[in-house]
């Protein structure tokens, strides 16, 4: 039995009796971030970042059982030491850090290192054992700097006011759709937000995250309410009643997915911009060295692959399976419910 566990409900602490980013429900869990698959419902107790509570205990409908620490708190439990530093994956995630008895493990839960102008910057924490995810854990994924990849959404944006046409991009309602908000040009027209993302980024204002102005897209709002602007929407609305308001329309997809043949085509989208909120191959493995720790654990994603390639580059690493999803997830969070609690919209 180690520090950490793997277990049927999730990542366990033996020493402290609490878990990580559980899958099932549990008395005590220590959650990364607020996004579905591992944010969940169902226990009795949560812990997680000041920074992160607001939109866990909304998306959650928890209340008095949320239990919030500052980055960089050091909180004992019956003698095991956590504390949470900032993953870099969306505002308010963390990576959690355990020590008991001098030996130290780090759970990642999601993370990047690219700064994306709204979540706090990664931070590399020293540890004897490191748990990472791998979702693009393949070297063919290697994002472009984030400015470019806007470039290219403000070009489309303007090419479609020319030719008639609203603008409408897909990317999920916590995260990647206030990176959006936050990175385009919002001196081109007028941005308006499916209810979902709407519902989040309120949270986030009253944050303190600065954001330019949107209007949230109502059913009463004609066509003419539309023209020449950018709508953000989650994936969920794809194919949907919802879109046919804003015929005639140009549909592009914010993700990291957008990378491979076919998958824009797939989704029947006219853009597909690589933009992702996890790690490329490059910085997976900038993450794992910066880390120095002598053994890793690689989850959700290309685990099996990223595994051996550590194996053969001086770690010893070993694929673990877990619940958790990576983009996928955050993709599919509205069919499981979470993306919005207004039905009507």
């Amino acid at each position: 039995m180690g520090l950490l566990d793997f277990t049927a409900k999730g990542i366990y602490c033996p020493a402290a009796d609490v878990y990580l980013d559980p899958w099932q429900p549990v008395k005590k869990a220590l959650i990364t971030h607020g996004h579905a698959d591992h944010a969940r419902f169902g226990h009795e107790h949560y812990l997680c970042t000041a920074a992160a509570a607001p939109v866990i205990k909304y998306r959650l409908s928890l209340t008095d059982n949320v239990q919030q620490v500052s980055f960089g708190e050091k909180i004992l439990i019956h003698g095991v030491q956590f504390s949470f530093h900032p993953a870099g994956h969306i505002p308010g995630s963390a990576q959690i850090r355990v020590e008991h008895r001098g030996e130290v493990w780090v759970f990642t839960g999601d993370y990047k290192l690219q700064h994306d102008n709204i979540s706090e910057p990664f931070e590399p924490v020293k540890c004897h054992t490191f748990i990472t995810e791998s979702t693009f854990g393949l070297p063919i994924y290697n994002w472009k700097p984030q400015q470019e990849v806007f470039d290219d959404m403000n070009a489309w944006w303007r090419k479609n006011q020319e030719e008639g046409k609203v603008s409408i991009v897909a990317g999920y309602s916590l995260g990647k759709s206030q990176r959006i908000l936050k990175n385009v040009d919002a001196g081109i027209g007028k941005i308006l937000v499916h209810g979902a993302i709407e519902n989040v980024t309120a949270i986030l204002r009253a944050q303190g995250l600065a954001l330019p102005p949107t209007t949230r897209v109502t059913p009463d709002m004609k066509r003419k309410d539309f023209e020449g602007a950018l709508v953000v929407c989650p994936p969920s609305a794809i194919g949907s009643a919802w879109l046919r308001k804003f015929e005639p329309y140009s549909l592009g997809i914010a993700s990291g997915w957008m990378g491979l043949r076919g998958a824009r085509r797939r989704r029947g989208a006219d853009r597909g911009f690589v933009l992702s909120d996890h790690c490329d191959w490059r910085e997976l493995n900038q993450a794992v060295n910066e880390t120095g720790a002598e053994h890793v654990f690689v989850t959700h994603g290309y685990s099996e692959i990223f595994a051996q390639w550590l194996n053969g580059n001086g770690k010893v690493a070993r694929e673990v399976k877990t619940q958790y999803e990576g983009e996928l997830g955050e993709v599919a969070e509205a069919s499981a419910g979470v993306e919005d609690k207004t039905a009507e919209e």
